[in-house]
């Protein structure tokens, strides 16, 4: 029997440049870094106030000869960290770094079928708000996965964590799985289009205002690939690169007059992706998109 609703616990970013990456992410998010290395392992923690958001470290030298490039690993928490591995296994899994104990807690590196890789994290040692919205600035507030085959992929977290089906904000969207872990709807599983070599997931960070913080990612040397595109709920989202390349997403408010300024260049790119006008705005009932719990 899989996990009872097992969620996503802890964030980190593995990077080539661990002051470039804390000075980019304190001006986009306004993160401050603390450090948090203990004998051997040199790690900082992304704080928003008192308030610890994320780890951050050094892509390790083995991962970098094996090819990784830098990225953000969200980490599923697990009660029993061996059995989740063997249920992983047993699903087709793989593991990259057998479970460790470390700074944080007890930790593996894995792959779901399709090469999609994210942690698993047991005992962990990280303070985290003990009540705090989804929506609070500066936190993850979604979780999207583009896999090669959605429905095989929500099967296989379904069977290892015990991840349910969840209601959209719109009808018909049968390429779009929502789903939820302990009763909250976190994030969405679909298709990745052919221009992503490999499946892999991406973190919504939440901020207050979607523009200001187009504007700090450029100035830090970091890129906007996709957006900003509206969603039903009316937030707007944009996908992006920090200067090292790992990918991440921010969503938020944006003002009428900011909408009303915008190029119609903003909303254009040069792939297809279905759910999404050659404008990139949302066509009603069309999956391929960022599914949003009810009422939020």
């Amino acid at each position: 029997m899989a996990d009872d609703g097992a969620s996503f616990a802890w964030y980190e970013l593995l990077t080539t440049d661990v002051g470039g990456a804390s000075a980019f992410y304190g001006s986009v998010l306004g993160w401050v870094t603390k450090d948090a290395s203990i004998p051997g392992i040199s790690y900082k923690l992304f704080m928003s106030g008192e308030l610890t958001r994320s780890g951050l470290m050094e892509l390790p030298e083995e991962g970098i000869r094996q090819g990784a490039t830098p990225r953000w690993i969200g980490y599923v928490g697990v009660d029993d960290m061996d059995l989740a591995v063997h249920r992983m296994l047993e699903r087709g899994g793989s593991v990259y770094v057998p479970p460790t104990g470390t700074n944080i807690g007890r930790i593996s590196i894995v792959a779901d079928p399709q090469r999609a890789t994210f942690g698993l994290l047991s005992g962990s040692r990280i303070a985290r708000p003990a009540v705090e919205g989804p929506d609070a600035p500066g936190r993850v507030g979604w979780h999207e996965l583009l896999a090669a085959d959605w429905r095989k992929a929500f099967g296989f977290y379904s069977e290892v964590f015990g991840w349910r089906q969840a209601d959209s904000d719109f009808a018909g969207a049968e390429s779009y799985q929502v789903f939820s872990a302990g009763g909250q709807t976190i994030g969405g599983i679909f298709n990745k289009r052919p221009l992503e070599p490999i499946a892999f997931w991406l973190y919504y960070f939440n901020v207050d205002d979607v523009d200001a913080a187009i504007v700090r990612v450029r100035a830090g040397g970091g890129r906007v690939y996709e957006g900003p595109l509206e969603l039903p709920n009316g937030s707007w989202i944009v996908r992006c690169l920090d200067p090292q390349g790992a990918t991440f997403a921010l969503e938020g408010a944006r003002s009428s007059d900011s909408i009303a300024k915008a190029p119609a260049a903003e909303y254009r790119w040069t792939t297809t992706w279905d759910g999404f006008t050659s404008q990139g705005r949302w066509r009603s009932g069309q999956p391929g998109g960022k599914g949003r719990r009810p009422g939020k």
